[in-house]
């Protein structure tokens, strides 16, 4: 319990203020944008990975269920592994192109990065 309340107030020290009170910073979900207004980038990635490639979409706006569902369809639609987390989908191996199809025929903006 003492845990969770010290995480609550983190930041907060001590106030001398009697009408101090302490305002929570709630992170409210953002509405998912329309596919054609996103602007999603695909790259690939090899770092930290010990030279597995790793094909990384990011730049999407929206809620988390929103988000999670288009990480699915993609691994759907290439057959491999991933992870959606920190605003990142992670498709495992080099599916730059496919990925970039896919995202393009269901309407999203969407713009390679890199070579």
């Amino acid at each position: 319990m003492a845990k969770q309340k010290k995480q609550q107030y983190e930041g907060i020290v001590y106030s001398t203020d009697s009408s101090f009170s302490y305002e929570e910073n709630l992170e409210s979900e953002q509405d998912t944008l329309p596919n054609k207004q996103q602007k999603l980038k695909v790259l690939l990635d090899r770092k930290s990975r010990k030279g597995k490639v790793v094909t990384i979409v990011e730049g999407f706006i929206g809620k988390d269920a929103d988000f999670q569902n288009l990480a699915k369809l993609l691994k759907q639609k290439c057959g491999v592994g991933g992870s959606a987390k920190d605003g990142e989908i992670l498709i495992q191996g080099d599916f730059k192109q496919k990925v970039f199809d896919i995202l393009s025929a269901e309407g999203y903006g969407v713009k390679q990065v890199g070579g």
